[in-house]
């Protein structure tokens, strides 16, 4: 058994992940709820196990017991629910709960996360530039938590301690005009803020330009990363939470289909995640705050809160992979594909 002091690095380095160690299966590990590194509850090492010299993990994540699937992440925008005000500006309503869930991100890894409506990340909100937001934000963990939006809002919508934080049990109602446009993000901005980040309190924020885009395929990446055992390196990294999910079920899409992707990097502890597309390029729209690309090209680093949308179409049939491009992240579970038919 590997002792679960080793570091994800030192393994990396000298067994390629468990590449080759066939008999480990998919070890079982459970993090602590103190945010202590749980050393003595660990049965091994806390990153996603491999079949013997491929990618991908043995066995599956229960998506039903996590209460979400990445599948469903993917796609899922919610325009809340919607009304009109007094001057005839759309009204787009949320309620997010704030709890403590523990979740699979990987087979057989666990991890006490801290999320918004029981998902990690939490739900993608969408809304047209100019729509007025109302978030109510009820606190059901014994934390103190808020919503920060990326975008224009007032002081007092912040969503930062002094501004819009809740105490354990108590709602904060954000209220705000939607804008700039863009591929943006929210997160919670309580102290310690890497741990309420880390934890999984995020999501996405897609707001649409006033006469909005060109017909896609949409779909939403959060790059993250969980930091299982609490030893300040994290051991699973993915897009939208689970490792390897995409890669074990390829995410169907059609030949001369445009494809619109809104990536947006929440990775805590690292300092730059990345999104690689195989055997094509994308028009990458910084921020997603033009209607004209910024530049054509196959790869796009990014520090944390760091978003972009992109646009590609592939031509040719077949399984294309899409990845970070630090070859660590991509063999502790951020390896994806499109099965382009």
């Amino acid at each position: 058994m590997i002792d679960g002091t080793f570091s994800r690095r030192a393994l990396i380095g000298g067994a390629g992940l468990l590449v080759g160690a066939s008999g480990f299966g998919a070890l079982a590990a459970r993090a602590g709820s103190d945010g202590s590194d749980g050393s003595d509850e660990h049965n091994g090492h806390n990153g996603p196990a491999h079949a013997h010299g491929s990618l991908g993990t043995v066995g599956t994540v229960d998506s039903a017991r996590n209460g979400f699937h990445p599948h469903q992440i993917l796609t899922d925008f919610d325009g809340g629910g919607v009304s009109s005000d007094v001057t005839g500006r759309t009204v787009r309503e949320y309620q997010f709960v704030a709890a403590v869930q523990e979740i699979e991100v990987a087979p057989g890894v666990f991890f006490e996360a801290w999320s918004y409506n029981g998902r990690v990340p939490g739900p993608t909100i969408r809304a047209t530039q100019g729509d007025r937001i109302r978030v109510e934000l009820v606190n059901a963990s014994p934390h103190p938590h808020t919503i920060h939006f990326h975008g224009f809002h007032p002081a007092a919508m912040d969503g930062v301690p002094g501004a819009g934080e809740a105490a354990p049990g108590e709602t904060f109602t954000y209220d705000f005009v939607a804008g700039p446009f863009g591929t943006h993000l929210y997160h919670c901005h309580s102290l310690p803020l890497a741990t309420h980040i880390q934890r999984g309190l995020y999501g996405a924020f897609i707001v649409d330009p006033p006469g909005g885009r060109p017909p896609a395929r949409e779909m939403v990446f959060v790059l993250n990363a969980f930091d299982t055992d609490f030893d300040g390196e994290n051991e699973v990294y993915a897009a939208n939470t689970i490792a390897f999910a995409y890669f074990d079920d390829p995410i169907p899409i059609a030949a001369g289909e445009l494809q619109r992707a809104h990536v947006v990097n929440i990775t805590e502890i690292d300092p730059v995640n990345s999104f690689h597309l195989h055997a094509n390029f994308f028009q990458l729209y910084r921020t997603g705050t033009r209607l004209e690309p910024d530049e054509l090209t196959d790869t796009v680093t990014m520090g944390q809160a760091e978003r972009h949308m992109i646009e590609f179409t592939y031509h040719e049939r077949g399984r294309f992979m899409f990845h970070a491009h630090q070859s660590e992240f991509v063999q502790l579970g951020w390896m994806s594909s499109f099965e382009v038919s």
